[in-house]
C-alpha cells in the first residue's frame, strides 16, 4: 500500500513538475523566493495595524514569529525522522524524467516547510482579519496554493510533501490564532481594563 501511493505521489510529481516551461520558470523562481512576500507581510502587517492597534500587533507579530518557528522545526524533524529523498536527488532516480529548476537542492524533503509556513500564514491571517475584509482568505489561500505548487514545480519536492505541509500548516494557523486569542484576553484586555 506505501509502496503505491509513493508511487502515485512520483507519478503526480512527474506530471505536475513537467507542466514547467522555461518561460515560466523565472516566475515560479521568484514565487517561492522568500523575499518575495514581504510586499504582501508588510501590506498584511499594516492591516493587522490599522485593525488592532499597535499593542496587539505587537502579540500578533509574536505570534506569527512563533508559528513561522514551529512549522519549519516541525517539518526538520519530519525531514530527519521519515529522511524521504527529495525528487531532485540523484538517489530518487527520476533526475532524467524531471525539469530541476532550483538553485539547490536539499537532501531531505518530507514535508515541505515553505508550504506549511505558508499556510499556517495563509490560516492564521484569516482568521484574525477575516471579519474585516472578506475576500482575504481567497487571496491568501491563492497565494499558499502557489508557493506550495512552486516547490513541485522546481522539482524540490513531490505533491505528499506539499500537501502534508499545508495539513500542518492549516493546523498550526489555527492553533496559533486560538493562542492569539487567549494572549489577547490575558493580557491586552486586562492591561486596558486596570487602566480604567
Amino acid at each position: 500500500m506505501l509502496d503505491q501511493l509513493l508511487q502515485w505521489d512520483k507519478d503526480l510529481f512527474l506530471f505536475f513538475n513537467g507542466m514547467g516551461s522555461e518561460k515560466w520558470d523565472g516566475l515560479w523562481l521568484f514565487i517561492t523566493h522568500k523575499f518575495s512576500s514581504i510586499p504582501l507581510y508588510a501590506t498584511l502587517l499594516y492591516l493587522i495595524y490599522r485593525e488592532f492597534g499597535w499593542k496587539e500587533t505587537l502579540v500578533i507579530v509574536i505570534c506569527v514569529a512563533l508559528m513561522i518557528t514551529a512549522t519549519d522545526q516541525f517539518a526538520n524533524l519530519f525531514k530527519h525522522g521519515f529522511k524521504r529523498p527529495r525528487p531532485c536527488q540523484f538517489s530518487a532516480g527520476m533526475t532524467d524524467q524531471m525539469r530541476f529548476i532550483a538553485q539547490n537542492c536539499g537532501r531531505y524533503g518530507y514535508f515541505s516547510a515553505h508550504a506549511a509556513s505558508a499556510m499556517a500564514a495563509a490560516i492564521y491571517v484569516s482568521c484574525i482579519l477575516k471579519h474585516r475584509y472578506k475576500l482575504l482568505p481567497v487571496i491568501l489561500l491563492i497565494w499558499a496554493l502557489l508557493t506550495g505548487y512552486s516547490r513541485i514545480y522546481l522539482g524540490v519536492h513531490y505533491p505528499f510533501d506539499v500537501l502534508t505541509g499545508m495539513i500542518i500548516g492549516l493546523l498550526f494557523g489555527y492553533l496559533f490564532y486560538i493562542l492569539q486569542k487567549w494572549a489577547r484576553r490575558k493580557f491586552v484586555k486586562k492591561e486596558n481594563r486596570s487602566r480604567s
